[in-house]
C-alpha cells in the first residue's frame, strides 16, 4: 500500500472486484469483504498504466459481476 507521501499529484483509482486475490504489486489495496469476493484498488498516474493487464482485470471484474446476478 502506498503512503500518502508516495502518491502522485494527479491520479485516478480503478476499483475491480474478483473471485480471487490479484497477485500484483500494482494493486495498492486488496480486501476480501466476503469469502471469495475480492476488491482491489489500483492507482493510475500515467496513461501508460492503462495496459492489457489492467484491461484484463476490468474484463474479469465485469464477468465476475455478471455471474453474481
Amino acid at each position: 500500500m502506498r503512503k500518502a507521501k508516495d502518491c502522485p499529484d494527479a491520479y485516478i483509482v480503478v476499483t475491480v472486484g474478483s473471485g480471487r486475490k490479484l497477485g500484483s504489486s500494482r494493486v495498492d489495496i486488496a480486501t476480501e469483504p466476503y469469502p471469495n469476493r475480492w476488491t482491489h484498488h489500483i492507482l493510475i498516474a500515467d496513461p501508460e498504466e492503462i495496459d492489457d493487464e489492467l484491461l484484463g482485470w476490468v474484463k474479469e471484474a465485469a464477468d465476475f459481476s455478471a455471474a453474481k446476478r
